[in-house]
């Protein structure tokens, strides 16, 4: 099968289309026959090799951890699926022709293919970070990094919940922002401030997304550190606050992702698409920050 490896840690340059083994699914697990898979920050982190430390990497390594496509083959145990089944999910070198999931779930029939392949790992990350902050119907929401890809799905799933989601984004974004439902405001200096202008109740709960270093802000403003959650800042023991893995609990938070996907709460974004031989450009995209939503690469 053709697949994107890297044989080293670099820049988006060391990776590569060529011809890798066909995986084949374990116990529990299913194969897909690949139609698009999304670029997560962590596939570049970790070709990057700063993860190196935290995830170890054997060469060559496929990128990729989530995808979308059409089932071929079942693991022992698994039952709810069949062959030819369409099903978006998470797995572990998925930026190929075929690939393992380990968690998944059927794709709504609302989304096109390019959704469903940025849905996996943001979505499945947006309702276990959800998940950890409890009950939000008639509470206040400030999402940090709401126009990327996992904060738009838990802006929009959160709304579903019945909260209110303040979001932090560019300017660029603040319409976006109103399109899924939330009351947009900038980050950086000053966010209390602003927060306060918008929500002069106060803010129940807050979920960083974009581990650019304002936890502790968030914290102050919340007011209690149990009810704040972050996916990306691994500062977050040192105040309290939960870390969130996006694979905890997958099939159970893709699942409610697609329920809320079916029932047209929940449309993932797809900034651009790229083909698979131009991954290369799909992941520089990604890494050069400030993407609306995601980027998709289709087979």
């Amino acid at each position: 099968m053709r697949a994107v490896r890297f044989h080293e840690f670099g820049d988006p340059h060391v990776l590569t289309v060529e011809d890798a083994p066909d995986p084949h699914a374990g116990p529990g697990e299913i194969r897909i026959r690949v139609q698009a898979t999304s670029v997560n920050p962590i596939d570049w982190k970790i070709r990057a090799g700063y993860m190196a430390q935290v995830i170890p990497t054997t060469f060559p390594a496929i990128t990729g951890y989530d995808a979308t496509g059409v089932v071929d083959e079942i693991g022992e145990g698994v039952t709810g699926v069949k062959t030819g089944d369409r099903v978006f999910g998470l797995g572990q070198g998925t930026t190929a022709e075929h690939a393992v999931l380990t968690a998944w779930a059927p794709v709504p029939g609302t989304w096109t293919t390019e959704q469903a392949g940025a849905a996996g790992l943001a979505s499945a990350t947006a309702v276990e970070s959800l998940n950890t902050l409890g009950d939000l119907s008639g509470k206040t929401l400030l999402v940090e990094g709401a126009a990327g890809g996992v904060g738009s799905a838990a802006v929009q799933i959160a709304v579903a919940r019945g909260a209110t989601v303040i979001g932090t984004a560019s300017e660029r974004n603040h319409d976006y922002l109103r399109e899924l439902g939330a009351i947009p405001t900038t980050y950086g200096e000053g966010l209390a401030e602003r927060v306060a202008a918008v929500a002069p109740a106060g803010v129940d709960a807050a979920l960083d997304t974009a581990g650019s270093g304002s936890l502790a802000d968030l914290v102050a403003i919340v007011g209690d550190a149990s009810r704040v959650a972050t996916i990306a800042d691994f500062g977050a023991a040192a105040l309290g606050v939960a870390l969130v893995a996006g694979n905890a609990n997958a099939a159970a938070t893709l699942a409610d992702a697609a329920r809320h996907g079916q029932a047209g709460a929940y449309t993932p974004h797809v900034e651009a698409t790229y083909p698979l031989e131009k991954a290369t450009d799909a992941q520089a995209h990604v890494q050069g920050g400030h993407t609306r939503g995601k980027v998709v690469i289709t087979l």
